[in-house]
This record gives structure tokens, sequence and C-alpha cells, in this order.
């Protein structure tokens, strides 16, 4: 069987037959008209958990953080309850994380309007597996943070926790020009944190740190590219204290999320959409260039590919958001030989309009293998609702990834 090729022209979304015989195909309860960013974890009872966010459009006021839970067994997910209520701010890209002791947190990011540059990052918690939280607080120090992958606990108990900076251009609103990637380290359970640098991490954002193959203290990180080139790869030795220079890997990135978890065969698993700028037939300004606040005329958005006048690259952005695809690697994510696609669509992301179902991506997955050993995934159906899908690690390792996979160049 040949490997599947990108596609970004097909009309309409279509998960892999294997997955629709098997049944393992199934849709979250929808949180009004628009559903992003889905987190995955399996909670101490065996449940499956799941957050994202959801309201009107992203990054106006009545943007959410929802959460549910599937039952091993069951065959729906729960109804939605809403986990964060800031009527004045756009809470956005949560995730879930158990600490040692049991605890189950929140973290999610809370901005002004379309202004990455004003978010803070926020958290709850729960003893009881999501029955009852505490009350928000703001979890680091600082504006203009922002959050997408859960904290790794190091061999030492430190918790690590990646951040991408976001910062406007002088004159100009924020587009994820000048966005960069720390990671907060705590070495008392989250109540206060130190920064490591990401050296020359411009445009590579979304840190996700996971465990290398070299002993305790090796670290890889993958990150999303600014410039929708291509995914990013950086190595630690010591922890995460210092980092190498992130380093394109063989996959393309279309500036949306992607999402790397070590599986217990020691396998790399990646789910993301492996297009990038160069499969682009048209691009659009910015994330949130259909709202504006009252605070925007002082400040407009820089014109859709140009450069500022410091000759800087500008973020890219309106890439297809599809197909969802599934990648392993037995190297350290040096390279991903094997592939699927788990499905397919054009991808069209050049609005966020949920509302009149104009948006067709299929974006920013999740991926988690529950205590089964079985993945699964989560991700953004038509920025319309939350799609989950099971499958087996063995099903994509006996697909073969693209051979035409180009080696990515440095500009």
């Amino acid at each position: 069987m040949n490997a599947p090729q990108f596609t970004t022209a097909l009309p309409t979304a279509a998960p892999h037959p294997d997955l629709l015989a098997a049944g393992a195909v199934r849709d979250l309860p929808a949180t009004g008209v628009q559903s992003h960013a889905a987190n995955l974890t399996t909670l101490a009872d065996g449940r499956l958990a799941c957050v994202w966010f959801g309201g009107t459009q992203e990054g106006l006021s009545d943007i959410c953080v929802w959460f549910s839970t599937l039952t091993p067994g069951a065959s729906a997910w729960s109804p939605p309850v809403r986990l964060s209520h800031d009527s004045a701010r756009s809470e956005q890209n949560p995730i879930l994380f158990t600490a040692p002791d049991g605890r189950l947190w929140l973290i999610h990011t809370a901005q002004r309007a379309g202004h990455q540059d004003t978010a803070v990052v926020r958290c709850r918690t729960s003893t009881d597996g999501g029955a009852t939280w505490d009350e928000p607080r703001d979890l680091l120090p600082g504006s203009g943070l922002f959050v997408r992958q859960p904290p790794l606990v190091r061999a030492d108990g430190a918790w690590l926790l990646p951040v991408f900076r976001c910062r406007a251009l002088p004159g100009l609103r924020w587009s994820g020009d000048d966005d960069d990637s720390v990671l907060f380290i705590s070495h008392d359970q989250g109540a206060t944190w130190t920064v490591r640098e990401v050296p020359h991490s411009l445009g590579a954002v979304h840190m996700n740190v996971v465990p290398g193959s070299q002993g305790p203290d090796h670290l890889l990180a993958f990150y999303r590219s600014r410039w929708a080139d291509w995914v990013y790869r950086s190595e630690s030795h010591d922890g995460g204290e210092t980092w190498s220079a992130p380093q394109p890997t063989p996959v393309p990135n279309n500036n949306s999320s992607v999402q790397v978890v070590r599986l217990a065969s020691g396998r790399l698993a990646l789910v993301c959409n492996p297009v990038s700028a160069a499969h682009a037939t048209d691009r659009r300004v910015s994330l949130y260039d259909e709202i504006e606040s009252e605070d925007d005329a002082a400040n407009p958005l820089p014109e859709a590919g140009a450069a500022n006048a410091g000759g800087r690259r500008l973020a890219f952005w309106g890439a297809p958001r599809a197909p969802m695809a599934l990648l392993l690697s037995d190297d350290d994510g040096l390279s991903w030989p094997m592939r699927r696609d788990v499905e397919t669509g054009d991808g069209y992301c050049l609005t966020n309009n949920s509302a009149e179902q104009r948006n067709r991506e299929l974006s920013y997955p999740s991926v988690h293998q529950g205590p089964d050993g079985r993945l699964q995934l989560a991700y953004t159906w038509h920025r319309q609702h939350i799609r989950h899908v099971v499958c087996d690690e063995a099903w994509a390792a006996t697909l073969p990834a693209d051979a035409g996979l180009p080696l990515p160049t440095q500009d």
C-alpha cells in the first residue's frame, strides 16, 4: 500500500476508512459555535479527560475553557463543564496535568481581545478528579506568556513548563513575529519558578518537552514554526537547564500546533499537519485579523508577506491546516519514517469564522497513550467541535512515510 500523499484540495473532511470501520471516531459535544485547542490526559480513576476552549470566536471575551471526560467502556463523552469565567478576557490553550501528589491541574491563558502579548498564565487545581476546583489564580509572573504543552516532571521532582513569549513589534499589533520559547522550572510544586532561555528560538513556539533516550538528563523539545516551514527540534543534556538552538526536522509545519509524546515502545509519536507555506495558495495578515478592540487603531497589523523596517521575517498565517497526520520516530525525532493520515481535507483556515462554518481546519492535535496502550487523539474539526480518534501504534507503524519528504535547509 502506498504512503498517503500531502493533500490540500479535498472539498470535505474524511476520516481514514480504517478508523471509521472500527468505530474509532467520535465527536465531543460542541460548546457554542467554536471549539478549539484540545488537550488529553488520563485521570487517576481511568477516565480520559479533555479540555479545550470554546465560545463565539478565538480572541472574543466569551471564549472560555471546557472540560469533559470519557469513562472506560462508555460510548459518549460527558456533558462539558465550563472551568473559566473571566468575562473581560479570551481564555485559551488549556492543558491538564496530574501532579505527583495526585492533584489535577488546569493551566491556561487569558488575554485581552486578539492581543496575545497581554496574555497571563492561570491555573486551578482539583483534588477529586475534576468534580470540584479551587479558585483560579495567576501561575506565572508577568504577561505576554502563552502555554500549549503540559509540564514534564524531571527525575529530581522539578516541574518543567514550556512557555512561549508573545511580543508585538514596535508600532504594530501582535502577530507572532517576535515570539520565542523559554522553559519555566519549579522546585516547589508550582509555587515559584525560574526561567531558562532557549537560544535562537525566535519563531519556534509551542515547545513540547519529552524524555530523550540517553538517560534521565536527556530531554528533547519540538516546536511549531511561526515561519510555516518545518517542525523544529532541540535537545538538553542537563535536565532542561540549557538547550541547543532549535533545528528543522524533515516534517513540514504550517504555523499550527503539533504535539509529541514518548510511547511505551520507546518510539515518539507526533501529531500535526505536515504541510507548510509552500503548500499555501494565499495567506492572511494575522490570526486575529477579523476582530478589533478599541485600541487597535493605534497599532495596525503588518501587511501580509511584508518584512518590517528592520528586515525581519513576519509570521506566516493561512497555510492549510490539513491533513491531520500521525507520525512515528525510532531515532528521537531526527526522522519520521512512519505516517498515517488520520483525516484529510482542504484545511481552509483563512478565516476563524465558525458561525458561518467557513473554516475547515483539522488542527491543534493532542496525542496521549492510555493505560491500555492505545493512542488517543483529539483535534479541532472545522473549529466547530473537538474530534476524538482511537488507534493502535501498529496501525501507524505499518505504513512508511512519503519517501519524498525533503531534508530541511536553513535560510
